[in-house]
């Protein structure tokens, strides 16, 4: 039995992953933006060990997000699902500044790598469309650039496979990899999104629980439990640490070492 925590898991995709790890035995801490989100996810998952809740596009609630899940203890896994999609059609700014699709889906999760007490397996939602991202990681915040959330929503997913990988380089004892869960037609997705909604959940539910030798790896990029190529930038340590330098000069918050 594993204990796992999911980023976004109020519905869509960090739901259903929720549903399948409770159904296979397994205990769950889910995550709302709010209060009343909370509620209403308690009443779609009674299995669920606790809900906490932290609105992800700001700063201080990221950080005070992972203080809660701190006092909870321990996890097994940790799921980074959590993310707005290409529809934003102007760059929606938060109270620290940032573009609100950059601090939910790349900051956010750089954040609650660094404060969360690091677990044995870390999972981060990636996309096909990372292969678009911006690999010189110029104009992160979009202050120079012509707002494309297309583009803005490639790059964050770019974003969340360059720190998958370097955790993985960085942090020899814990397995860290992306996934790609497919186009499904969850809110986000879209109704005519094309792949297979059953199939989403389960490389996370894999990677997060499974004691397959092909779960226990790091630094991997997968689509339905099968290792896929990723955009080259992902692997080259130049990038990731610029990544990483950009994200603690944006939040403050430096990643600690740990080994």
């Amino acid at each position: 039995m594993s204990r796992v925590f999911i980023t976004g898991s109020a519905d869509g995709l960090g739901l259903m992953v929720a549903r399948l790890l409770v159904k296979q035995g397994h205990n769950v801490v889910l995550h709302a933006r709010h209060e009343q989100r909370a509620k209403e996810t308690q009443t779609k998952l009674a299995g669920a060990e606790a809900i906490v809740t932290g609105d992800l596009s700001a700063i201080a609630q990221t950080m005070q997000l992972a203080e809660k899940l701190n006092d909870l203890g321990e996890f097994d896994a940790i799921i980074h699902n959590a993310a707005v999609g290409y529809r934003e059609s102007k760059k929606l700014e938060t109270p620290d500044g940032l573009p609100h699709l950059f601090a939910i889906n790349s900051l956010a999760p750089y954040i609650l790598t660094c404060l969360v007490h690091p677990p044995k397996r870390l999972i981060y939602l990636s996309s096909s469309v990372h292969t678009s991202g911006d690999d010189t990681l110029k104009d992160l915040t979009w202050n120079e650039r012509r707002w494309s959330g297309y583009n803005a929503y490639s790059d964050s997913k770019l974003h969340d496979t360059i720190l998958a990988f370097a955790i993985a380089r960085k942090w020899k004892n814990v397995y860290s990899n992306a996934v790609d869960p497919g186009w499904v037609a969850t809110k986000m997705g879209g109704p005519g999104a094309p792949d297979s909604l059953d199939e989403a959940p389960k490389t996370q539910v894999w990677l997060a629980t499974s004691n397959d030798p092909k779960a226990l790896v790091s630094g991997k990029y997968f689509y339905h439990q099968q290792e896929r190529k990723a955009h080259p930038a992902a692997s080259d340590e130049q990038i990731q640490d610029q990544f990483l330098h950009q994200c603690e000069k944006l939040s403050g918050i430096k990643l600690p070492a740990f080994s």
